[in-house]
């Protein structure tokens, strides 16, 4: 009992320090907050406002329908340009995409004969590059079977696909977006939360005053890992509900209580290598290019910005050692598809794992470092 009371008082100090510390507390609530809602509404991966020029050499019924078809959102009202300034316009960023309709074009499509049409795309733009040629592609077939359905023309396949998209149904990248981001920033602050109380605490020399008193390092360890993963908890289930739920209308269609347990596990991973990369870290600058060094791979390779199956496999096998990696799959898992624990216990368990051998580490250096200083 004397030991979990040290580790509850000692939490409770960290817990103090924190809720007097405005530049943290700052960081805290825009994480949670406006950084969520921007990635989720303000920088979408949708085609939005893309700007489109029409080299119409056919001057038809045909060729005016298919220019007429690209309007907001997706498109800017489309410019007419002559064949001559498609360069230019591209050149100086003018449009993004410039599709030229040659002569001729609805006399082939009536006589059901082969005909191309060109799209030019700037590149440079890739995201939009990527949808947008597809949105163009869609558009044109529809105008063109339509037309040719209402001259007697069939332009039909014998098989056509049908899309059913499950658990986004309209393609919504906000969905993915807001949860994306909120992953990130929890992970982020769970190991600067904890990094950095520690350094602040040897920085202005109160760990001396700790080696001083009945306490052992398990129980400083333990009260910080508590305390800052329990902030970070609770900003993560408030962000979930107001943010994500309540503002950006993100349906969650899985178990929050799950969701909760998982992401523990997760924290204790990741305060736990803040605590590690504290014990290295010798200032707070140090700290940060620790957290450059690290957090970008742990952002970029976990899964959530890009699928792991689309990685070189000696990067997939690296990333299992991340505990970000086990932490994105069962968070997609549980809120996109409604998992329960029959599926995502796999990650748990690499989670608990990962945590251990994390806090392990982070103990010896931890004891190491009371030792110098004593």
């Amino acid at each position: 009992m004397r030991k979990l009371l040290n580790i509850w008082r000692l939490g409770t100090k960290e817990l103090w320090g924190l809720f007097r510390d405005p530049a943290m507390l700052i960081l805290i609530v825009f994480a949670f907050s406006a950084s969520v809602y921007m990635s989720g509404r303000a920088v979408p991966n949708t085609l939005q406002n893309a700007t489109i020029a029409i080299v119409d050499e056919d001057e038809s019924q045909l060729s005016a329908r298919v220019a007429s078809a690209f309007y907001p959102p997706q498109f800017t009202p489309p410019l007419l340009l002559g064949y001559h300034e498609i360069d230019g316009a591209l050149d100086s960023g003018l449009v993004s995409f410039a599709l030229v309709i040659p002569a001729g074009f609805q006399r082939d499509v009536l006589a059901h004969r082969p005909l191309s049409l060109q799209l030019n795309v700037d590149a440079t733009r890739l995201n939009q590059a990527l949808s947008g040629s597809g949105y163009v592609q869609q558009m044109v077939l529809q105008e063109i079977r339509e037309f040719a359905a209402r001259q007697g023309v069939s332009t039909e396949l014998p098989v056509e696909l049908e899309l059913r998209a499950r658990f986004n149904q309209s393609l919504n990248t906000m969905w993915f977006g807001s949860l994306m981001q909120l992953f990130y920033n929890l992970t982020m602050l769970s190991i600067i939360l904890t990094g950095a109380a520690l350094i602040k605490e040897r920085e202005q020399g109160t760990i001396e005053h700790l080696l001083v008193m009945p306490i052992t390092p398990t129980e400083i360890m333990l009260a910080k890992v508590w305390s800052m993963g329990l902030v970070v908890l609770v900003a993560t289930a408030v962000s979930l509900f107001l943010v994500i739920e309540g503002w950006l209308q993100v349906p969650i269609d899985g178990s929050i209580a799950l969701f909760i347990t998982g992401l523990a596990l997760s924290l204790f991973a990741t305060t736990g290598l803040g605590i590690f990369f504290a014990t290295i870290a010798r200032s707070m600058p140090q700290f940060g290019l620790l957290m450059i060094l690290f957090m970008i791979p742990l952002q970029m390779l976990s899964g959530g910005m890009t699928p792991r199956e689309s990685m070189p496999k000696l990067v997939q096998h690296v990333m299992l050692l991340a505990p970000t990696t086990h932490f994105v799959e069962l968070g997609q898992a549980i809120l996109y598809r409604g998992a329960g624990i029959e599926t995502v216990w796999k990650p748990f368990l690499a989670l608990a794992t990962i945590g251990g051998v994390l806090f392990g580490l982070s103990f010896v250096r931890f004891r190491r470092m009371l030792s110098s200083l004593a």
